[in-house]
């Protein structure tokens, strides 16, 4: 009985693990065209900000850091380092996940888009 619990307690633990959204590995082909409803005030040019700052290189990158961008005091605030998973509870919800940001974007609801963009941002597609 002991063992048939350890087995269905590990498939439970690795539906979990699948389903999150941070962990999934997301496809970066798709997440070029989610990120083109970020274009309107983001690029993935190095050194190019627009009204919201370059997301070259944000995978790794302490938030509120790009070089010629006036960051709200709330995102200066927050202080972390950009990965997948700060970036999903960001992109769910900006406003939510730090308070104060002058980002005025409702969010993606999609767990599969927020996964593909944050793939696309790791590398992106030319």
């Amino acid at each position: 009985m002991t063992g048939i619990r350890l087995a269905s307690t590990g498939l439970l633990l690795t539906a979990v693990l699948a389903a999150t959204p941070a962990m999934a590995a997301g496809d970066p082909v798709k997440g070029k065209t989610v990120f083109a409803r970020c274009s309107v005030c983001h690029t993935t040019a190095a050194g190019k900000n627009l009204m919201g700052p370059s997301l070259a290189g944000i995978v790794g990158r302490k938030s509120a850091t790009v070089a010629g961008f006036t960051y709200s005091a709330a995102l200066k605030k927050y202080g972390k380092s950009w990965d997948a998973a700060t970036l999903d509870a960001f992109l769910t919800a900006p406003m939510k996940a730090v308070p104060g940001t002058r980002m005025i974007f409702a969010g993606i609801p999609k767990a599969e888009d927020r996964a593909d963009l944050i793939a696309y941002l790791k590398k992106p597609v030319k």
